[in-house]
């Protein structure tokens, strides 16, 4: 497929997702400063990776994108409540969003705690909700374990919490991986797998897709780190650096920056073999995979 044709799968398919989240926040009965802070980091742009993932799946598989559009809103919801909280004081303490005033500068610490926590819980009343054309019980069922699974404390938030306790030590490529794993890829591997789960996938193509996830996981972890240092401020909307600044591990501390960007590309080679043996159409993903290696931002 053409990158032409890639772009224009990426641009309809973020647009699109774009519009349902603006359309099920002002959609709710709620105070207007909650559901503005809510739309004000959902609305701040980004890669929408996780989505063109979760679409992409169901392209392989020869499925409509738009069955999964309410779990792409699920899936960015929690993913930008996860930011909001990321950048309070308490935690990392960032000024800067994509360029933009982070949250609780904008709106203060409280609102922007309860715009993260509001984020969170939509998150799975979306699920829940889904029309049963789209997903049956058993799959809604499916797909809010998962989900509770990749975002919680056996996921996301435990990959932020030994994130945490990380920072000033050294750690072994193990713990940093594990770190990774939990923080970044668990929520990357949720938006294939949901695809495939939407998809009726089987056991053997759930395996390697599974494999593919890990590797894509720690490849966009891994790139993370790289533009860190070699990025430029403007593209990656925070100063670079800062992971230096915070004592926190990273690939190219760990491995020198060259021994960073040899295992980036390993990983990217691990994920499309992974993608070949599911015998699938797989080529949107083959170009997600080469974008994550190769993306400023």
């Amino acid at each position: 497929m053409p990158n032409s044709m890639f772009a224009t799968f990426s641009k309809e398919n973020k647009q699109a997702v774009e519009d349902r989240l603006s359309a099920l926040v002002g959609q709710l009965s709620s105070l207007g400063i909650l559901k503005e802070a809510m739309l004000y980091s959902l609305e701040a742009g980004g890669k929408r990776i996780r989505p063109l993932l979760l679409f992409a799946t169901l392209k392989a598989f020869g499925q409509d994108p738009e069955i999964g559009l309410d779990v792409a809103a699920a899936i960015e919801m929690i993913h930008t409540y996860s930011l909001i909280h990321d950048d309070l004081p308490s935690m990392d303490d960032d000024d800067l969003r994509r360029g933009k005033p982070t949250n609780h500068k904008v709106f203060g610490e409280a609102t922007a705690i309860l715009a993260g926590d509001a984020l969170l819980t939509y998150s799975f009343q979306l699920l829940a909700e889904m029309p049963e054309e789209h997903a049956g019980p058993d799959v809604k069922l499916a797909l809010i374990r998962e989900l509770s699974k990749a975002a919680g404390a056996e996921g996301m938030v435990g990959g932020q919490a030994a994130d945490m306790e990380a920072e000033g030590k050294q750690l072994s490529l193990g713990d940093l991986e594990y770190i990774h794993m939990h923080k970044t890829g668990r929520l990357l591997g949720f938006s294939v797998l949901a695809g495939a789960e939407l998809a009726k996938a089987d056991l053997s193509q759930k395996r390697h897709l599974s494999k593919f996830a890990y590797h894509i996981g720690l490849a966009f972890q891994i790139r993370d780190d790289i533009l860190d240092l070699e990025g430029e401020e403007e593209l990656i909307g925070k100063p670079v650096g800062s992971d230096n600044e915070n004592n926190k591990n990273t690939y190219p501390s760990l491995l020198t920056m060259q021994g960073a960007k040899t295992a980036l590309k390993d990983h990217i080679v691990q994920a499309k073999v992974a993608l070949a043996a599911t015998g699938l159409k797989t080529v949107l993903l083959e170009e997600i995979t080469d974008l994550i290696g190769v993306r400023d931002h």
